[in-house]
């Protein structure tokens, strides 16, 4: 099972360690691509238009800062540097050692730098937003498109996608129509006074509650149906979808976070 996280836009900068090696990362067919939006973020950071094109206020002068040092920048491993509330809930620093240890073989991250990481992957602190175009490269999601593929079906092996990806990160690889039997999608959904809607600080806590839970649980389904079976199991409200080429769709319905 490999189930693929959104990145946060918030993160734990760093404070010592090694300076970035892509060649240490998990995943390395995609050394080259990373190569390139490094690049080009750090050549966008040294502009003056640096925050506008990277959609940050005036206030936020220091992430643009960092972008441009993100080559010589300390670096911690992924899974203390991304924070947030999806990741707050689920607490990868507090998981048991076999919690832990599932974390990091079944865990993946959507990274608008890095393509894709691994908990154990040492990166630095930056900001890049999944819906940024890079001058003189273009669409961050457009050009991990072209490149996420085979690193994607490379991690994924023969087990089941869950994907909790929102919808901007989702558009940096969808799985093909041959992997549709193996790919569960899970919304959230806030239920109050008899009126079902998408919340994001529901979303997003109830996904790192959810993830968690299987981390620390061991449960490895192979299939939609099993996860959702496996998720009732765990205490939560659960409305399988019906299967489709882009895979199958599991309701969480909560009413409190």
């Amino acid at each position: 099972m490999l189930i693929l996280l959104p990145p946060s836009e918030g993160k734990t900068t760093p404070r010592r360690g090694k300076p970035l090696d892509l060649a240490t990362l998990s995943s390395p067919g995609l050394t080259p691509a990373r190569q390139q939006v490094l690049d080009a973020l750090v050549a966008l950071s040294a502009r003056p238009d640096a925050a506008q094109v990277l959609g940050l206020g005036a206030t936020q002068a220091d992430l643009v800062e960092s972008n441009a040092r993100l080559t010589t920048a300390p670096t911690a491993r992924a899974d203390r540097v991304y924070s947030g509330v999806l990741y707050d809930a689920l607490g990868l620093e507090s998981l048991s050692p076999a919690g832990r240890r599932r974390a990091t073989a079944r865990l993946a991250i959507t990274s608008s730098v890095f393509g894709l990481v691994r908990p154990g992957d040492r990166i630095p602190s930056y900001r890049l937003s999944g819906d940024v175009t890079l001058p003189g490269l273009g669409p961050v999601a457009g050009l991990w498109r072209e490149h996420l593929g085979e690193a994607m079906t490379t991690a994924l092996g023969s087990g089941l996608l869950v994907d909790l990806r929102s919808g901007t990160y989702a558009a940096f690889w969808r799985p093909p129509a041959e992997l549709g039997p193996r790919v569960a999608t899970v919304r959230v959904l806030h239920e109050a006074d008899g009126v079902r809607k998408v919340v994001s600080h529901f979303n997003k806590a109830t996904k790192g509650r959810i993830v968690r839970a299987l981390l620390e649980d061991g449960a490895a389904p192979r299939t939609p149906a099993r996860l959702a079976d496996d998720l009732v199991r765990l205490g939560w409200k659960v409305e399988l979808g019906e299967s489709t080429p882009k895979g199958t769709q599991l309701d969480v319905v909560v009413t409190e976070v």
